[in-house]
């Protein structure tokens, strides 16, 4: 329960120093936090409070004095405020009064002898408006180094750190799948107990009732992501897509951009009959945010805040982000924090959308929710060892992976169960919009990027896809592309798959070890990334498409030649692709690395229109 007279702030505070000479590098901002028992103080920005740093017990506080302007260090910049507290003489009157209220009116000073440590914080708009809090942290009752007494009622002992709570915000709502799970409404706060697991986390809500909720449903208190106009990992393309389809004057978003820690602000104008201008928030010498180096703040939300109300270099002042009422909330990991179990009860089948590898797949409704059912044909998969594995399979959870919600093994047909992409399979979507997107080099790139942040992922964790290709990827709303059937392939129970020289066998996207010694890695599968990358680049063309598998074969190992550029692709993309298909798989780049190359040229931009033949 919050203690009363609850109060915290973002201010300058002097380091606690006995060296008579200070410089301004001897103030820090700290969050400061007062209650009916202590101020206390935390490292951290304005979006995010850090750790504790130290803690006063107020009944050791003596007397809260006004200090003028250079007194204590005589030097012109001695008191630094910040944006974030240039706020007026109301903020600073408030923190007198609470001081007022929790100290009464002070019985000496420490000019009467007393061994006092002094703490100086800054508020207000100007350097007049400066208070200087002193308190006796020995009295002349107590021996040099001995610690105080705890405090009647308080576990905490002088000098021990107090634990900080870790406190987020939910910007989804989630309905509890299983005993154990916690619900969480949009909006409120939420107390983290327990996040040593990736994805499920161990929290408190504020009437005190405990549970498990979905990592990615909640955000830090003060992260970027509490915030409508940020957009984290959306590109330079698919930010104009959705700017454009707005189409109001100074609809906005922020993006990261990608050099790491660093930030992007894009903006619709109706100028040129409607464009998207992209702004760099760069960052000066003093860690300050700002577009116009007239202009910076401390944090990104101060800059935005900012500029709505003054254009101050940009085409226009920010109005408003994109309309998000009705987004979709992202997958969870399984559906419950331990569930990968499905009742077949929980599960209504509806209209087929097309047939796999291992059977036909149907849109479907668990418990109110859109999914995707697989129905498993008889002897096609080894079923037994796909069920060991389908737990793990769940915990699986990334922006770009198709998320596997769970299985049915208690009826058959075998049945699984994941998310559905309304636009399909990736290699459909190619081939469906291909006049279309053979003429818009960032959006092919984008989804490249896309591909690779997902078998990034199954890289850092040893995941192998095996079977990587555009009919493998599905596409989402606002072009959202995420990777499908990951390591389904190790289950196939067929002998024209399981061998590089049946015809099932994806012999087009595989590398020449694994078309050599059935050698597959994460290597290979970056191999099937740069064949993936020439189906986007030619708009769905089939690989090798005038050679037979056994050609295929002789072409790859043994003349080691490669596709040729696609003539809607430019050349430094090309030889990305061709960095993929070394022969060697040490000599191949890995998946973090192919993301930081096409990331790169995708910021680049300004690419050339070639026309496709």
């Amino acid at each position: 329960m919050a203690k009363a007279g609850y109060k915290k702030d973002y201010m300058m505070k002097r380091s606690q120093n006995k060296s008579t000479f200070m410089t301004k590098e001897n103030y820090k901002a700290r969050w400061f936090v007062l209650d009916n028992e202590y101020i206390k103080y935390h490292e951290g920005t304005l979006e995010k409070m850090g750790k504790v740093k130290g803690s006063i017990d107020l009944r050791s506080i003596k007397a809260v004095e006004n200090v003028d302007n250079k007194v204590l260090d005589q030097k012109d910049n001695v008191f630094q405020t910040t944006p974030e507290f240039s706020i007026d003489r109301k903020l600073v009157r408030q923190w007198d009064r609470d001081f007022e209220k929790h100290l009464g009116q002070g019985k000496g000073t420490d000019s009467k002898g007393r061994e006092v440590t002094r703490v100086t914080c800054v508020w207000g708009p100007n350097t007049d408006d400066v208070r200087r809090i002193s308190w006796a942290e020995v009295t002349r009752n107590h021996k040099p180094n001995i610690p105080l007494p705890a405090v009647p009622g308080s576990a905490t002992q002088p000098g021990q750190e107090v634990k900080e709570k870790k406190i987020f915000v939910a910007i989804f709502n989630f309905t509890p799948a299983e005993e154990g799970d916690l619900e969480l409404v949009v909006g409120e706060e939420y107390e983290v107990i327990d996040d040593s697991k990736e994805h499920w986390w161990l929290s408190r809500n504020k009437r005190g009732q405990s549970g498990y909720i979905p990592s990615n449903y909640v955000k830090r208190k003060f992260d970027l992501e509490i915030f409508d106009w940020y957009y984290k990992n959306y590109s330079r393309e698919r930010s104009e897509s959705v700017l454009k389809d707005e189409g109001r004057e100074g609809c906005f978003l922020v993006r990261e951009s990608s050099t790491p820690g660093m930030f992007t602000l894009s903006l619709f104008t109706l100028e040129n009959d409607g464009m998207v201008r992209h702004y760099h928030i760069k960052k000066n010498d003093q860690g300050k945010h700002f577009i116009s180096e007239k202009y910076s703040f401390l944090s990104i939300s101060e800059l935005i805040h900012y500029h709505k109300h003054n254009s101050a270099g940009l085409a226009t002042r920010l109005k408003s982000p994109p309309n998000r009422d009705g987004r979709s909330a992202p997958a969870t990991a399984g559906m419950g924090h331990s569930k990968f179990e499905i009742d077949s009860r929980d599960v209504v089948i509806l209209e087929e959308l097309g047939a796999g590898c291992f059977g036909a797949v149907h849109k479907g409704k668990l418990r109110g929710m859109t999914v995707a059912v697989k129905l498993l044909k008889e002897g096609t998969m080894s079923e037994d060892s796909f069920i060991d594995e389908a737990k793990t399979m769940t915990q699986l959870n990334h922006p770009n992976l198709v998320q596997l919600y769970g299985i049915v093994i208690k009826s058959k047909p075998l049945l699984i169960i994941t998310e559905l992409m309304s636009s399909g399979s990736l290699l459909t979507y190619l081939r469906r919009h291909k006049p279309r997107l053979l003429t818009k080099t960032a959006a092919l790139l984008d989804m490249c990027i896309q591909v690779c942040n997902g078998m990034t992922y199954l890289e850092n964790r040893h995941f192998i896809h095996r079977d990587l290709a555009a009919r493998n990827c599905l596409v989402g709303d606002n072009t959202v592309v995420k990777v499908a059937d990951f390591g389904l392939a190790r289950y196939v129970i067929d002998d024209e798959y399981q061998s590089s020289q049946g015809t099932k066998f994806p012999v087009k996207w595989a590398s020449p070890e694994v078309l050599s010694y059935t050698r597959f890695s994460s290597k290979s599968d970056v191999w099937s990334m740069g064949i993936l990358m020439w189906e986007v680049f030619t708009g769905g063309v089939m690989p090798y498409d005038k050679m037979k598998n056994v050609d295929v074969v002789d072409y790859v190992c043994h003349n080691r030649k490669r596709l040729e550029k696609p003539a809607a692709c430019p050349e430094k993309i090309h030889k990305v692709m061709m960095q993929c298909w070394q022969h060697e798989p040490d000599r191949r780049p890995s998946f973090v690395e192919l993301l930081n190359m096409l990331s790169g040229l995708l910021e680049a931009g300004n690419y050339p229109f070639i026309a496709p033949n």
